[in-house]
């Protein structure tokens, strides 16, 4: 059974907006499935497609599932059997021998960047870049599922 354990965090907009990046990749993602134990997620880039199917967070980590398919296959299922769906570029980034994958969000969610890092332990210590702003990992509106059911820009912040 694969695992996924990872950690997110919201980028400061100022320190990211000077950085000198590599090109991203538009992800168009919808989901099946988006329950609180479990969800199934069509992706595409601009060549492939993938099929994921995620379990419930305990902590930082959950049970997941990634299928690469046919990108016409993706683009299908997210046309024709995805209720929600959210369009973002992913940026890698390599910080301290870590891979960085910053998504910027489109759409409902512009104006909203997230840092995720993959671990190989919720223990596991590693250096936090310095356009990190807070870590929003256990929050569970920053997750992409939840994303596309509340967007970032109907969030009502006098309550935050």
């Amino acid at each position: 059974m694969a695992k996924e354990i990872e950690r997110k965090f919201l980028v400061d907009h100022q320190r990211w907006s000077a950085m000198v990046k590599p090109a991203g990749q538009n992800f168009r993602q919808g989901y099946l499935l988006t329950d609180p134990e479990k969800t199934i997620r069509v992706r595409t880039t601009s060549t492939k497609g993938y099929l994921t199917i995620k379990g419930k967070n305990v902590g930082a980590t959950r049970t997941e599932f990634e299928y690469e398919i046919p990108h016409e296959e993706a683009t299908a299922l997210l046309n024709d059997f995805s209720s929600t769906e959210l369009s973002k570029i992913r940026y890698e980034i390599e910080h301290s021998n870590k891979l960085w994958e910053v998504d910027v969000f489109l759409g409902h969610n512009e104006g909203l960047v997230v840092a995720e890092i993959e671990l190989i332990s919720e223990e596991e210590s590693f250096e936090i870049p310095e356009w990190i702003d807070k870590e929003v990992t256990h929050d569970q509106r920053y997750y992409n599922s939840n994303l596309t059911l509340a967007p970032f820009n109907t969030w009502n912040w006098e309550s935050e």
